[in-house]
């Protein structure tokens, strides 16, 4: 992922982290700081639950008086009928960005999907669509058997992935069938990116994970004391496609399951939690390893926006 401080490129803040390690809070208080020195700020969303209308409470989205006065954009945008691609999101987040600067206004992106982020900075690689009949055929074989032909078709995926990861796994797979090509090598030549175009300001929370954890487990069972379980509820309602990102977001099968008998409330809240604790822990490597060295960290507990953004507050004043 591309860091550029030009002081001829708009500005672009970025505050990316796991789950519950702060981030809107944090956002907010940029956004406060920025306005405060006379120019508009809006915090809009780069994550994938938080994107979805029917995930209020469930995707923890900020409310009116979280936001602080600060403008959200691109927060509950997407119906859960629709499921939401990187490709669709980068896209919305250009234009909502592209928008914002000529407007002489500081975007200020926060969310937890590095994946919808390096979409943005970098770009998308340009695979052709997947030829119907190799897609049925790849994804009608068990994992092992995609496992052994990948380790065949492709190794250097083989290589890269971990055994278990079936989603990935058939991706690669159909790449090389669909198009002769290696899906490696189709990302070497990735377009659309912004981050040549925009002076980025990045922040990456990496909280301590046992407070982190904590956090996690407070907050979902909070959420089902405050709408969560008649926001499940409500989208089983609708029986959509359960295949469907939504109805697979973190809290929705562990409450379906409350609802449909399945599960005591006590096995849903820790299923919940358990849940929760594990998608974090993903968030957690992915934002360690993933973003360049040159991007600052923080823990979060004794953090100053004003210090961790000084460069760009300087720049806004």
């Amino acid at each position: 992922m591309i860091i550029d401080k030009s002081p001829d490129l708009p500005p672009l803040a970025l505050i990316a982290g796991p789950t519950a390690s702060g981030k809107s809070d944090l956002a907010v208080k940029l956004g406060q700081r920025i306005e405060a020195q006379g120019r508009k700020a809006v915090v809009i969303n780069a994550d994938s639950a938080q994107v979805y209308a029917d995930l209020r409470v469930l995707s923890a989205r900020p409310g009116e008086e979280e936001m602080g006065e600060i403008e959200h954009r691109l927060f509950g945008a997407w119906d859960g009928a629709d499921a939401c691609s990187a490709a669709d999101w980068a896209t919305a987040a250009k234009r909502e960005i592209a928008e914002l600067h000529a407007e002489g206004a500081v975007p200020i992106l926060c969310g937890g999907t590095g994946l919808y982020m390096r979409t943005l900075l970098e770009g998308i690689a340009p695979v052709p669509g997947i030829k119907p009949a190799i897609r049925e055929q790849v994804r009608a074989l068990s994992q092992a058997d995609a496992r052994a032909a990948l380790e065949i078709e492709d190794p250097e995926a083989a290589a890269r992935l971990a055994s278990a990861d079936a989603s990935r796994t058939t991706r690669a797979l159909e790449v090389i069938r669909s198009t002769g090509r290696t899906l490696k090598d189709w990302q070497a030549s990735k377009t659309g990116g912004i981050g040549d175009e925009i002076a980025l300001y990045p922040l990456v929370l990496l909280p301590e994970r046992e407070w982190l954890y904590e956090r996690c487990d407070r907050r979902f069972a909070m959420m089902l004391e405050h709408g969560a379980i008649e926001e499940v509820e409500t989208l089983l309602a609708r029986n959509l496609d359960p295949a469907l990102p939504v109805m697979r977001a973190i809290g929705v099968p562990e409450i379906a399951g409350l609802l449909q008998g399945d599960l005591s409330l006590a096995q849903a809240i820790v299923s919940g939690q358990t849940a929760t604790r594990q998608y974090a822990k993903r968030q957690y490597t992915w934002f360690r390893n993933q973003p360049p060295e040159s991007w600052a960290r923080d823990d979060n507990k004794t953090i100053d926006e004003y210090d961790i953004f000084v460069s760009l507050l300087r720049r806004m004043s």
